[in-house]
């Protein structure tokens, strides 16, 4: 390092108009109690930390823009169900979707529906689906990034946040 240039880190914050979804759901409350099935216009917004480089870049940002633009872009108008919800019961027929909740049986068009590897379909979860969704894109992975944080809103004021880290930056863990 050259002679009075300390370590600079910096993080870069994107939160685009363009950078959202609209999407049905219902939250799962027990194994006996649920909302009824509502829509939401999601916003996503992102802060990335990482060093400054030489030139005084931390990275390349749009590339972070895209790929959260074509995550929302795979939810929006969809049906969000939580694959992984101990909950539910859910089913490919020939017609569609079957999904069992307490005594209902819920069916819709498979065309309509993302299912997501998460418990339940709310703001703190997708919070963690775009982190982990992030972390795993090889385009995503390549850029000297040691932080990630996600924001998901389902409505103005009202967020949660999750935060993400390479293995190598908290001892072999990511949130």
């Amino acid at each position: 390092m050259a002679a009075g240039l300390e370590a600079r880190r910096a993080s870069i914050e994107l939160a685009k108009e363009d950078m959202h979804f609209s999407a049905a759901h219902f939250t799962i409350f027990s194994a006996a109690e649920r909302e009824n099935l509502h829509g939401h216009n999601f916003f996503v917004e992102a802060r990335a930390t990482g060093p400054v480089d030489g030139n005084g870049l931390c990275f390349d940002y749009s590339v972070l823009k895209s790929r959260l633009r074509a995550l929302c872009a795979s939810l929006d108008e969809t049906l969000l169900l939580p694959a992984q919800s101990p909950h539910l019961e859910i089913e490919e027929d020939a017609d569609g979707l079957v999904v069992a909740f307490a005594d209902e049986t819920l069916r819709f068009q498979l065309r309509d529906v993302k299912l997501l590897p998460i418990r339940n379909v709310t703001v703190e979860e997708l919070a963690h689906w775009f982190a982990h969704a992030l972390a795993d894109d090889e385009g995503f992975a390549s850029l000297p990034i040691d932080a990630l944080t996600l924001r998901v809103s389902s409505g103005p004021g009202q967020w949660a946040e999750a935060t993400w880290s390479p293995p190598s930056a908290i001892g072999g863990e990511s949130s």
